[in-house]
């Protein structure tokens, strides 16, 4: 992964080698070309960091890039989702877990019955929860 950057400001990101020929027509560059050629182009090779584990519902994850200690790096924050949206992800998501379950309250489905029915029941008081949709505590299958 790479990065344009002209005077310490980021002009691209992502970059790609392939954008680098389109922009430069008339230059050959090696096949392996080095940090001080792709430099002397403003491009910069980026630490790639893995994105934080999050589940999607109630955030989404950014990137940009920063310079660490002088390394051009790979940086991930969360953003917050719009409370309407966050609402509807984890109402969707408590609707996906209710639907899975149907099958324990048939007659004759072999499992504890009442357990089943206390998690489903719990499942459909998360949007009553009073941290409903950023902070829900979810109840475990029986």
């Amino acid at each position: 992964m790479y990065a344009k950057i002209i005077n310490d400001v980021v002009a691209k990101f992502p970059y790609s080698m392939g954008a680098l020929h389109v922009e430069y027509p008339d230059t050959s560059f090696p096949a392996a070309p080095t940090a001080e050629t792709l430099a002397a182009f403003g491009v910069y090779k980026i630490v790639e960091v893995s994105p934080p584990a999050i589940d999607g519902k109630t955030h989404r994850p950014l990137q940009s890039i920063q310079q660490i200690d002088g390394v051009w790096t790979q940086v991930w924050t969360l953003e917050q989702l719009a409370q309407d949206t966050a609402s509807a992800n984890v109402r969707g998501y408590r609707d996906k877990l209710l639907t899975d379950s149907d099958w324990t309250q048939v007659a004759d489905a072999p499992v504890d019955k009442t357990a089943w029915a206390t998690y489903r029941q719990a499942l459909r008081d998360v949007t009553s929860q009073a941290g409903f949709p950023w902070a829900v505590e979810w109840p475990t299958q029986p």
